[in-house]
């Protein structure tokens, strides 16, 4: 009998500890344990994320985080729900979704402040100036992402509907915009952007960027968000995790540390030649620090409140979320 109660128990605290913030399960050297979950694999869009902890800013905080990779099938707000980690990256539309179902998060810090999604296009084959422009043109969209709803927000804006383009289905191939299969390909201009112009500069060809935000789209991209529950009951490690966090975003881009934030981004991403780095490096930099007088993890206040009008006309969500209140800066 007492083995029974035994397992029981085991299971019980478990099951208990899954839905506890991942930070206050152990401590090692007095250092707090604390789990960040990124949006996406680990590339220059998450250099200062890297760049923090490599150069000792957590550590400098007392704090010791895992900062764990993102993809395709990870959700950093799903694994806040869970308890799985104590901070993650998130996009607004993932941030407007999630409260519009009713999940306990807020939002810390917006690190970019331009949207790095804009569509790659080949200037001597189209000419894309405005909007209107893309009328008649092959248009690369991954339906269900937010590609899809920044490139309907664009059309609708100039009176244009999807029947006014040819809309070509993404997948992770960029081989049909290689074969000249859609004009317009959407692209993360500071990561995939510079391998692309790479590629098709040595095959001679010329490229350029439409981008939404030059058009009055802005779609608010990679912010950093944890727990309502976290940020209540654990301010003080919130407030030393954010300050650690964008010290080491601020330190990344700054012209003194560019050969060691490239030592550190070689060594994450061993598969990119070191001259494209330094593009995707530079390209970054103006995404997310586009003025010298914009303190990294600027909340552009304005741009989450229209990222949620646009989901609301597009009837993604049912009712309004009112997101600015979930914006909270420590």
């Amino acid at each position: 009998m007492k083995k029974i109660w035994t397992g029981f128990l085991f299971v019980i605290l478990l099951t208990a500890a899954q839905f506890l913030p991942a930070g206050l399960l152990a401590a090692e050297g007095g250092k707090e344990q604390l789990t960040y979950r990124l949006k996406w694999l680990f590339n220059v869009s998450v250099m200062g994320d890297l760049y923090a902890g490599e150069m000792g800013f957590f550590e400098g905080a007392n704090l010791d985080v895992t900062v764990k990779e993102g993809g395709p099938e990870r959700d950093a707000i799903r694994e806040l729900e869970l308890g799985y980690a104590d901070f993650g990256v998130a996009s607004a539309d993932q941030v407007i979704r999630a409260l519009s179902k009713g999940s306990p998060v807020v939002v810390l810090a917006q690190l970019f402040q331009v949207n790095p999604l804009q569509w790659i296009y080949r200037p001597d084959r189209v000419e894309i100036t405005q909007v209107k422009d893309l009328k008649a043109k092959t248009v690369g969209v991954t339906f269900g992402g937010n590609d899809e709803t920044i490139m309907r927000t664009l059309l609708a804006s100039q009176g244009l509907s999807e029947g006014d383009v040819r809309i070509y289905s993404v997948r992770y191939d960029y081989t049909p915009f290689y074969r000249r299969k859609a004009d317009l390909w959407p692209v993360y201009v500071n990561s995939q952007g510079p391998i692309i112009s790479w590629k098709l500069k040595r095959a001679g060809e010329r490229v350029a960027f439409f981008d939404p935000s030059a058009h009055g789209v802005k779609f608010v991209a990679n912010s950093v968000v944890t727990s309502v529950r976290m940020a209540r009951e654990h301010p003080d490690t919130v407030k030393r995790f954010m300050q650690a966090l964008l010290q080491g975003w601020e330190a990344a881009f700054k012209p003194e540390n560019s050969k060691a934030a490239l030592e550190v981004l070689s060594k994450y991403d061993r598969d990119t030649p070191r001259p494209i780095l330094e593009k995707q490096l530079a390209m970054t930099r103006k995404l997310v620090k586009p003025d010298d007088s914009v303190d990294i993890g600027t909340f552009d206040r304005e741009a989450w409140q229209q990222t949620e009008r646009i989901m609301l006309e597009q009837q993604q969500i049912k009712a309004p979320v009112g997101v600015d209140k979930v914006l909270i800066q420590f």
